[in-house]
């Protein structure tokens, strides 16, 4: 037997069946390198160990990263954080790239969408996926010198899972995880018991969801005072609508961080930004929209990280009031659209084609056979027709004035013309459109016809539940679909690859035919940075700058 048939084979003898299928799924030539990687990495397989599996099936290995030189002040430009920074409850991007330089996750993502352990050292799965076992780091402290172990994540999860609570992260974990189903096994091992089974599971604890840092079991609330974490930076300084400084951790219980400092400057505006960036203000910044996104580029002192992302913009059309209770009405606006120009023109080229489900070409599951939608706009006036609309209707699309989303309403409101719908446009600000974010007191959930941003996560869970099911509760869509509902479980709890697979192919099929929300384009994320720097992983989630270096 060759040599690599037989570190396959000694290989496999170690492995479950679920894992097992995933090797099959390989040497079959129906998933790529990346998938594979991807899927063991989920199941908890070490990278290592998957590399190797990878290479003696013949599919080469991954370059290793150069690294850069330690030292300097790494100097970010960042939004001005909503409020008062609490792990908790924040949910935007000026908050969480702060912390995610102080407190950690038990894993990580990476650029291809594998999962890289950080205060988990490894994480296995029961049979149907229902109990995840994770096992944690030793010898980590928090900055206040308290040691980290299992109570600390019985804690943190418990905070967020608590209905009672203000948690952001409820949206992740209703009905997957409830306060009490994180059970501590001994200090340094984790049971996640959940409510339902769930093949993706590890993700929903990683920086997918960026609530869920380990804080200590101790934490009473006021994290802007102390920043505690793990993580490879230590708070130096914080003043509210300002900036923030860190410094390098010496204690870190990893390769400690190549910057000796970050500086962090806030700004209200993406404008401002850009022109600090420009100036050599900062060395770098978070991720900047596409309106903006050609000042940057046509700059010969800025590189722009493009990050494939599978963000998009929902347009949902309510399927409880008319004219969207008729499906082919729903149908006739995804089919005016011209979805070239909006990747093309719109985007500039930076994004991937919509098919009218969250599954993005991004994720391993997608099924890519299944045709495009494309623009018909005989089909789409055949279909109005149908539904009694032969002369068309009027209604109001209301949005939120955010990054490339008026120019895409604006588009949406001309290529519906000529299939006879008279679109009026209302654009809020953010804080008016999403109002308090619950069904009778949010503009959003509430609007016949919206548009609606939403950010980057490295499986689609989240897009499948909580704008899309019955009980969703970010159903703007107003979507109640049995059979849909079952779709989105059977997706869920798959832990085989295969039958991930075949539960997105029905849940596509579905959506093209029931259109609650158009799903055009998704984005890419573009991150600013001026070229001396170098080390900055091309994340979706957001910064990550313990391995930055300024050359």
């Amino acid at each position: 037997m060759p040599k690599h048939f037989q570190t396959i084979d000694a290989a496999r003898k170690t492995l479950s069946a679920i894992e097992n299928s995933a090797v099959d799924e390989l040497l079959a030539g129906r998933i790529g390198r990346r998938d594979f990687l991807r899927h063991g990495s989920l199941l908890g397989l070490s990278l290592p160990f998957l590399g190797s599996l990878v290479a003696a099936a013949g599919f080469g290995t991954q370059p290793a990263r150069a690294e850069g030189k330690p030292g300097g002040t790494v100097r970010a430009g960042i939004a001005t954080p909503g409020g008062a920074i609490d792990p908790v409850t924040y949910y935007d991007s000026g908050s969480y790239q702060l912390v995610f330089q102080t407190a950690e996750f038990l894993c990580v993502t990476q650029p291809d969408l594998t999962l890289k352990p950080v205060l988990a050292e490894s994480w296995s799965p029961n049979e149907d996926g229902s109990v995840w076992t994770f096992k944690l780091r030793k010898g980590v402290r928090f900055h206040n010198g308290e040691e980290f172990k299992a109570d600390d994540v019985v804690a943190t999860f418990d905070r967020l899972a608590d209905p009672a609570g203000a948690s952001n992260a409820l949206s992740v974990f209703k009905g997957l995880l409830s306060k009490g189903g994180t059970q501590k096994v001994d200090d340094h091992t984790v049971a996640f018991h959940l409510d339902a089974p769930n093949g993706s599971f590890p993700y929903s604890v990683s920086i997918d969801n960026y609530n869920a840092v380990i804080l200590p079991a101790s934490y009473k609330g006021d994290y802007e005072k102390t920043f505690e974490g793990t993580g490879p930076f230590r708070l130096e300084s914080y003043t509210p609508k300002v900036g923030a400084t860190f410094v390098r951790n010496p204690d870190y219980w990893g390769e400690k961080a190549l910057p000796d400092r970050l500086e962090f400057k806030f700004y209200g505006d993406v404008q401002p930004r850009i022109l600090a960036l420009q100036a050599g203000e900062v060395d770098l910044l978070d991720a900047v929209p596409l309106d903006v996104s050609q000042v940057v580029l046509n700059s010969p002192d800025i590189t722009v990280l493009r990050v494939a992302s599978t963000a998009h913009r929902q347009l949902h059309m309510r399927c409880d009031m008319a004219p969207f209770t008729d499906k082919r009405v729903r149908q006739a606006l995804a089919f005016s659209i011209d979805r070239s120009k909006l990747v093309d023109g719109l985007c500039r080229g930076m994004a991937a084609t919509g098919n009218d489900s969250p599954f993005a070409p991004a994720f391993p599951a997608t099924d890519k056979s299944i045709p495009q939608r494309a623009q018909a706009i005989a089909k789409a006036k055949q279909l109005m027709e149908a539904a009694g609309l032969g002369g068309g209707f009027d209604i109001t699309l209301t949005t939120l004035r955010y990054s490339d989303i008026p120019g895409y309403a604006q588009l949406f409101q001309n290529f519906t013309k000529e299939i006879g719908a008279r679109i009026a446009l209302n654009i809020e600000d953010q804080d008016k459109y999403y109002g308090k974010a619950v069904f009778g007191q949010s503009d959003w959930l509430d609007s016949p016809l919206g548009i609606t941003d939403y950010a980057h996560r490295s499986v689609p869970n989240v897009f499948l539940k909580s704008p899309l099911v019955s009980d969703g509760p970010w159903n703007a869509a107003h979507f109640k679909n049995p059979a849909y509902d079952g779709m989105v479980t059977s997706y869920l709890k798959a832990l085989d690859i295969g039958a991930q697979r075949s539960a997105a192919s029905d849940i596509q099929k579905l959506l093209l035919d029931e259109t609650p929300i158009i799903f055009s384009y998704f984005p890419d994320l573009l991150v600013p940075v001026r070229k001396n720097v170098s080390g900055l992983p091309p994340i979706a989630a957001g910064l990550l700058l313990d391995r930055v270096s300024l050359g």
